[in-house]
């Protein structure tokens, strides 16, 4: 209400100012005081006049205008479209290089590939961009630049099907670094907690685990369905299990499996165990290490991280 009744006193004081100067245009043009109030009243009115022409033309003087605004709305999106482009690139760039890191302390030969869908349900696993025809087979090893994402499960000739390591159907063989005990690590689906760790049960009653330490694959016959080496995760909990020969664990893995990326699948395994050398944190890389990665079309350039030179 304050503000409607302050509108129509300023309306009525201009327009009792409009018509007191059309009175003195009306009047004798010689006296100089009256040119001079008429000059003010011209200036004051002439400016508002333009600014009020100048607010019409350009919302209804129309199509330049609204071209002009739809032509900046356009850039802006282009803008905003490269820079989530951008941060993208380089987000899997990261990604990249800490998988060739990984890749290259322990000698594996990888294929990197891109996560392009989730299995429904629950079906742990997920698929990605790489086949038979980029030399993929069932049985191989996945990981990221974290550590052991899964196996592959099956094929086509462009993608394939990765059954994840933290589902209740994968055991994998695993051992304590750095005593070099042996285990066997299961995964435990999805739990009400949604805490996402692992099982870790010992094979030896001998075995004695601490907090902390820290888990790899272990060998494998003819290195299917994990290639040694890769790590695993880190022992937060030691569990009491009633009637258990063996010690078992919590095991916090390393891999976040609920925001997988970019990974890789181990086409040729290393010629010696490379034991624990994968483990993080990994060093900053000296000598240069030869490894063969495979990438997309899309996929990041491997040559770009340091230390690191793609053999293929």
């Amino acid at each position: 209400m304050r503000e409607t009744r302050r509108t129509r006193v300023v309306l009525v004081v201009l327009v009792v100012a409009a018509v007191s100067l059309i009175a003195l245009n009306f009047t004798g043009g010689s006296n100089s005081a009256l040119r001079a109030v008429r000059s003010a009243g011209g200036a004051v009115f002439g400016g508002a006049e333009r600014a009020a022409g100048a607010v019409a033309r350009f919302f209804s003087g129309g199509s330049s205008s609204a071209s002009q605004v739809q032509s900046l709305q356009a850039q802006v999106d282009k803008l905003r479209a490269e820079l989530s482009g951008e941060q993208l690139s380089q987000s899997d760039l990261r990604q990249l290089r800490k998988l060739l890191l990984l890749a290259g302390a322990a000698q594996y030969r990888v294929v990197a590939a891109s996560v392009v869908a989730v299995g429904t349900g629950y079906q742990q696993t997920v698929t990605i961009d790489v086949g038979s025809s980029d030399g993929v087979t069932a049985g191989e090893t996945v990981l990221n630049g974290d550590g052991l994402v899964g196996q592959v499960t099956s094929v086509t000739a462009t993608t394939a099907a990765v059954l994840l390591a933290d589902s209740p159907a994968v055991a994998v063989g695993a051992q304590v670094a750095p005593s070099g005990q042996l285990g066997s690590v299961t995964g435990l689906g999805v739990t009400a907690s949604g805490d996402g760790l692992l099982h870790l049960q010992m094979l030896s009653s001998a075995a004695v685990l601490k907090p902390g330490e820290e888990l790899v694959t272990a060998a494998s016959v003819n290195d299917r369905p994990f290639v040694p080496g890769v790590p695993i995760g880190v022992i937060t909990k030691l569990l009491t299990v009633n009637g258990a020969l063996t010690e078992a664990a919590d095991v916090r893995p390393f891999v976040d499996f609920s925001a997988l990326g970019v990974v890789a699948v181990v086409i040729v395994p290393p010629r010696h165990n490379p034991r624990f050398s994968a483990l993080p944190p990994l060093p900053h890389p000296g000598p240069t290490v030869t490894v063969t990665v495979t990438a997309k079309p899309g996929t990041p350039k491997a040559g770009s991280s340091p230390g690191l030179k793609p053999g293929g």
